[in-house]
């Protein structure tokens, strides 16, 4: 098969590949192509589909600046309704002739030779382009626990981002393990449900109000009529969220305000003092993901739902023994066990120049420069990388930043007349260690499990500032942090593609 050449290729079509295609088509660039290994667009929004599922930032923040999505039917949007918008998104972009499904890429390797990328695909060979960008997001690869006997049960077991919606829970013993951002969603559905819920927390998490609603018909026609009032209305949001980045910061102002928040939301909810102090965290607010949540305190009251916070010692064939000794009698398991976030890759592996492979490079603890370019990887940018992700605003704010990055990544290489752009290793050095530094004192490094950072305490997820202070270091891009290279070849075909085994 030919290979087929492009100058940008993106790898997955979910909130960053589908806006980072959209700005490229904006500039004028057609020379490029989106590779998404499932059959439908969409990210993460394709792949939890589980009962509840819905975004925890306001729907008008959570959108592209640059398009108009004006009619969403809640405050907070649910995940069908922002899958289709996404899909609508892509249809009115023009990007779904750019977009190749069912293409999974296998590795990616940089050709020193033809200054080019060559990726390899499990379907339609290999492809090749002057620049690679990563938009394979954070939270996609599901994490199973590591808890001995799960194989050997007998019931239903899956995780919430593949959820069995022929599995009918009604009149079910179920039990959930977990009680993170997915998991809040899911109980008070599933509680409604089963015949009787378990939820095994490890570590209670702080909930605060989410006060969703639906917009009256009235307020849908303004926001889709009168595009200033739904500009002013993403304004003031962005805004209020932007703020609570000081409540990352454990005994700020902000921190105490939200603190007071949560246990007045949770005083106000759950009576039993017993209950009440098992859902209280023991660390500081912000060190786990902050939770919002009109109904999972209501659920957890429920006489057909128990909170189990003894440990897990295994799981049995008829359902989970914890350390106590006692068997949970289940007919299924639900494991809202978040995603395997510390990797970073998207694919087997990828390999820059002089053959380093980016998973031996990082061992273990990913990090770039402004969370996109790593040294040894020319022309390769990754969108919501590390140390790029929010514990208090939006991401598509950051992701937006990223794009504009990329984009003034192209226009130098055109400019200067050259073949590929390759982040300096003192620079990316430089940089992670004043973004660590910045880190210290925030709440993430406040003496909890969390999966923002490393077993030993280094932080690779979480940008250590504002999306202001994102946005200005991402501004403009500093020439001096990278090299030029200029190809060897003048982009003749490369006799030094993939190795062959």
């Amino acid at each position: 098969m030919a290979r087929q050449r492009y100058k940008v290729a993106i790898l997955g079509a979910g909130f960053g590949g589908l806006g980072m295609a959209a700005r490229l088509k904006e500039s004028g660039e057609s020379s490029f192509v989106v590779l998404e290994k499932a059959g439908r667009i969409g990210g993460t929004w394709r792949d939890n589909t589980y009962p509840g599922c819905a975004c925890d930032v306001p729907s008008h923040l959570y959108w592209y600046s640059f398009d108009t999505q004006p009619d969403w039917s809640h405050v907070f949007s649910p995940q069908s309704e922002i899958l289709r918008g996404l899909e609508s998104f892509a249809a009115r972009r023009g990007l779904n002739e750019d977009i190749r499904l069912n293409t999974e890429v296998t590795a990616a390797q940089w050709d020193d030779h033809e200054c080019a990328w060559h990726i390899r695909t499990a379907n339609c060979g290999e492809i090749v382009a002057t620049v690679l960008v990563t938009a394979w997001g954070q939270l996609n690869r599901p994490k199973l626990p590591d808890i001995d006997g799960r194989e050997i049960f007998t019931g239903i077991s899956f995780h919430s981002a593949r959820w069995q919606h022929d599995t009918s829970l009604g009149g079910k013993r179920v039990g959930c393990i977990g009680n993170g951002a997915s998991a809040v969603q899911i109980i008070p559905e599933i509680a409604q449900q089963a015949e009787h819920l378990t939820v095994f927390q490890r570590s209670a998490s702080h909930v605060v109000p989410r006060q969703d609603r639906a917009y009256t018909e009235e307020e849908r026609r303004t926001f889709t009529h009168d595009l200033s009032s739904l500009l002013a209305d993403r304004e003031a949001v962005y805004l209020d969220f932007e703020s609570r980045f000081h409540a990352m910061r454990p005994g700020s102002a902000k921190a105490e305000e939200f603190t007071t928040i949560a246990r007045t939301n949770l005083e106000a909810q759950i009576s039993d003092p017993v209950l009440r102090e098992k859902l209280w965290p023991d660390y500081p607010l912000g060190c786990k993901r902050v939770l919002l949540s009109d109904d999972f305190y209501p659920a957890m009251t429920r006489s057909n739902v128990i909170l189990v916070t003894e440990r897990i010692a295994h799981i049995e064939s008829g359902g989970v023994r914890t350390a106590d000794g006692r068997l949970h009698q289940l007919d299924v398991i639900i494991y809202a066990t978040g995603f395997e976030t510390t990797s970073f890759l998207g694919v087997t592996d990828i390999t820059g120049r002089a053959r380093r492979s980016l998973r031996n490079e990082w061992g273990g603890v990913p990090q770039a420069y402004l969370g996109m370019t790593v040294a040894g990887f020319p022309n390769m940018f990754m969108l919501y990388g590390p140390n790029t992700n929010l514990g208090h605003n939006s991401i598509i704010a950051m992701l937006e930043c990223q794009f504009s990055y990329v984009l003034q990544a192209l226009h130098v290489l055109e400019e200067k007349r050259t073949t590929a752009l390759e982040v300096r290793a003192d620079a990316m050095e430089r940089f992670n260690c004043d973004l660590q530094e910045r880190l210290h004192g925030s709440a993430w490094l406040a003496g909890c499990t969390n999966w923002y950072k490393t077993a030993d305490g280094r932080i690779t997820n979480n940008w250590c500032g504002s999306v202001e202070d994102y946005k200005a270091e991402t501004a403009q891009l500093q020439l001096s942090d990278y090299d030029l290279l200029i190809t060897e070849a003048e982009l003749a075909p490369s006799a030094h593609s993939f190795d062959q085994d």
